[in-house]
């Protein structure tokens, strides 16, 4: 079952915006398809969660003009701070960023440029973000021909550097060269001394050309292009090379060399993405350790049981396959830690029902809720919640009868999330004996989440409702 939301819908499910704000960021969104075919980039909205750690995304508009960036929509998904620091920036601080490298959640790394959408009282309400793959340089070629218009400008200030021994480049963070034609250097700052100091233990000296210090990039130097960016590995470090050239009939005509040290940046992207496998990894190992245990417990029903054991077994069975049930959802989403609730009731509600022993009884169940995530160590306390419930009313609720409904519903109200379980059976008795189901349901409610149980009779059946907060024990998740 799929569940989109509107923007409007993300907007007060996910966020504190207020109606205002979330009526300005719809009429951004409205133009976002133009944007994107205009750009031939993938588009986006993204706006702080109710927590301010992370950003959900609110609206999403893919190119017909150029291949998407991701193979999957993303409207409703998490953004987290490690892989797109760019966006979060822009959101606490307000300014623009340009031509940032982040790393998608689908493991991509893509460029990316983010301005923020201001609301009431110049305050930032989101942000509207451009990706493109990094493989198409031809394209930020020719959106960086703009920097054409500023060459003269450019070779004012370089002829006044030279001349006047400006200070203004000394305060660049990256090291940069300004040569003539032949590869002379004209010009060099101090991160650029430093550079050349670190990697040929020799002095940069002006008049001497800059393949003698650096050889390895003769081909870039000489590049046609009038912007041209490429990264290179010298004494294992990463660097982006940028040379961006003056106009042909200029004066001073020239080029810019850059470089700017990258290492740690790619350090720590090569570490987030080892450590999304890692985990992805552990949550396959746990998964197919859970449904190898549940095999061995179907050899052992297969082989034959006491007949008064056979129901023990088969819960027993259903309890593992629940929890086993939140990897494979974790999993078949490439999230790397992200349990979609809905998506998980359906398919231990689904699973129960339709695996259900007793072929005289016609079970029908369904699901009403909105899309929410969670960790995996809340989702298989719900797993479980949910498993026993379910469970509960498919063994004791439709005594005598041959067909039953079930309804579950998940939903949201402000800061706590509440479960409901409804069937339109016998209904629930009191004096009825306590069951081992109801005790882990209770337990896991109260002690894992956090939360109240409530269990009873209604004019129609019976009603079992979980509510617990999303935080749990102070921390958020």
């Amino acid at each position: 079952m799929t569940h989109t939301l509107s923007l409007n819908s993300l907007c007060r499910l996910h966020t504190n915006l207020a109606e205002v704000d979330i009526q300005k960021i719809d009429e951004v969104a409205k133009n976002l398809p133009l944007i994107a075919d205009l750009n031939r980039a993938n588009v986006f909205i993204d706006c702080l969660t109710k927590e301010g750690q992370h950003a959900v995304v609110v609206a999403e508009a893919v190119p017909e003009t150029a291949p998407s960036v991701y193979e999957r929509p993303v409207a409703g998904k998490f953004v987290y701070e490690a892989f797109e620091p760019a966006v979060f920036y822009t959101l606490r601080n307000g300014k623009p960023m340009s031509l940032n490298r982040a790393l998608t959640q689908e493991g991509k790394t893509v460029e990316q440029s983010v301005v923020p959408i201001k609301g009431f009282n110049n305050r930032v309400i989101a942000t509207l973000i451009m990706e493109k793959d990094t493989s198409e340089v031809v394209e930020r070629q020719e959106k960086m021909k703009t920097l054409s218009n500023t060459n003269d400008t450019l070779s004012e200030i370089l002829i006044e550097m030279t001349e006047n021994a400006s200070l203004i480049p000394e305060f660049i963070g990256e090291a940069l060269f300004f040569i003539d034609p032949n590869l002379n250097i004209l010009y060099f700052n101090s991160a650029a001394f430093n550079l050349v100091s670190e990697v040929c233990s020799s002095e940069c000296k002006t008049g001497n050309q800059i393949i003698e210090y650096f050889p390895c990039l003769e081909e870039l130097f000489y590049h046609p292009e009038k912007l041209f960016m490429h990264e290179v590995t010298i004494l294992n470090k990463v660097f982006q090379v940028k040379k961006v050239s003056l106009k042909q009939e200029n004066p001073t005509n020239g080029a810019f060399i850059t470089f700017r040290d990258m290492t740690e940046l790619r350090e720590r992207e090569r570490e987030l993405v080892v450590k999304s496998v890692m985990i992805q990894e552990i949550h396959h190992r746990v998964k197919n350790n859970l449904q190898t245990i549940a095999s061995l417990l179907r050899l052992q029903m297969r082989r034959g049981l006491p007949e008064k054991s056979k129901a023990h077994f088969v819960e027993s069975l259903n309890r593992i396959l629940s929890i086993a049930s939140v990897y494979e959802i974790i999993l078949s989403n490439s999230s790397v830690d992200n349990v979609d609730i809905l998506s998980l009731i359906e398919k231990i509600g689904n699973m129960l029902v339709y695996s259900s022993t007793d072929e005289n009884k016609n079970i029908s169940i369904e699901y009403s809720g909105t899309q929410l995530f969670t960790k995996s160590d809340k989702a298989v306390s719900i797993a479980l919640i949910i498993n026993e419930l379910i469970q509960n009313c498919i063994k004791h609720a439709f005594k005598g009868r041959e067909e039953g409904k079930v309804h579950v519903s998940f939903q949201q109200n402000n800061c706590e999330i509440e479960v409901t379980i409804k069937d339109n059976g016998v209904g629930y008795s009191k004096e009825a004996k306590p069951s081992l189901g109801l005790d882990i349901v209770t337990m896991m409610v109260t002690h894992d989440l956090s939360g109240q149980f409530s269990i009873e009779r209604t004019a129609n059946g019976t009603m079992a409702s979980a509510r617990f907060p999303l935080e749990r024990g102070g921390h958020r998740d």
